[in-house]
């Protein structure tokens, strides 16, 4: 299914996006890599077998945004699929958290993700073809607290796709979101730095190798929506089936922070 498709991920550097370029590349894709830091984007291309190429991109940067995606159309002529990985958390109260920290969450989330499509999509209608995946989170469908800013960015995210899905459905473009829960990777570094959080739910931590395997199944049969693990999936039918009574019940677990 991907061989020789171009697959561009951003955030690619570590985490589920380093663990999606090694598994697409063995599926064949050619991949173009994005990611602030080239120093670990130079270590990830030296783990990949298979074509690809890297680049340092930071999404809130409209301008350079724009003109790598240029490059990228410019070397293959197309874009099959666009993976917007790239994003942080911060875990705070709403009343303790700094107003930078909610405007940098909301542009690298949120924004960087909106400035990647609006960069991608003219060409992904030119070919009739393309398929969106933008990396959500759990929290874009529950929110817990000190998650409240990290939470709206996310349901920012998911909204978005769900409007942009019907616009570019006429143009055989796939627009998808995945919401994991949380995963073993450097994410926790930032968003919970005193450990806390990831003590309280490890039992439940996803690897980063089984979302990267997850992300895939979404590629094959194209599915629009994908909350990871099961026991996730159940919370968020419960919450918007009961929602009082779900907050009354689980309120001691969701907030782990």
């Amino acid at each position: 299914m991907l061989k020789d498709k171009v697959v561009v991920i951003t955030g690619a550097s570590s985490g589920i996006g380093a663990e999606m370029a090694k598994l697409f590349a063995q599926k064949g894709a050619t991949l173009i890599l994005f990611a602030r830091s080239m120093d670990k984007l130079q270590q990830l291309s030296s783990k990949i077998a298979g074509k690809h190429e890297f680049f340092s991109l930071d999404v809130t940067d409209s301008e350079q945004v724009f003109s790598r995606m240029n490059q990228v159309i410019q070397k293959y002529a197309k874009i099959d699929i666009f993976i917007n990985n790239a994003g942080f958390g911060i875990f705070d109260s709403v009343m303790d958290a700094k107003l930078e920290d909610i405007e940098e969450m909301l542009d690298v989330n949120y924004l960087g993700m909106v400035r990647c499509v609006k960069a991608v999509l003219p060409t992904m209608i030119k070919q009739k073809s393309g398929h969106i995946i933008n990396i959500a989170s759990v929290a874009g469908k529950i929110a817990t607290a000190k998650a409240a800013a990290y939470s709206a960015s996310k349901f920012a995210v998911i909204g978005f796709s769900n409007g942009l899905r019907q616009e570019v459905a006429s143009f055989g473009i796939t627009v998808s979101t995945v919401n994991p829960g949380p995963i073993d990777t450097p994410f926790f570094d930032r968003a919970d730095p005193s450990g806390n959080y990831v003590k309280n739910v490890e039992w439940m931590m996803l690897k980063p190798e089984k979302v990267a395997l997850e992300v895939y199944d979404v590629i094959l049969h194209k599915k629009i929506d994908k909350t990871i693990p099961r026991i996730a999936q159940i919370g968020v039918k419960l919450f918007h089936l009961f929602p009082n009574t779900f907050q009354r019940m689980m309120e001691k677990y969701l907030n782990q922070k």
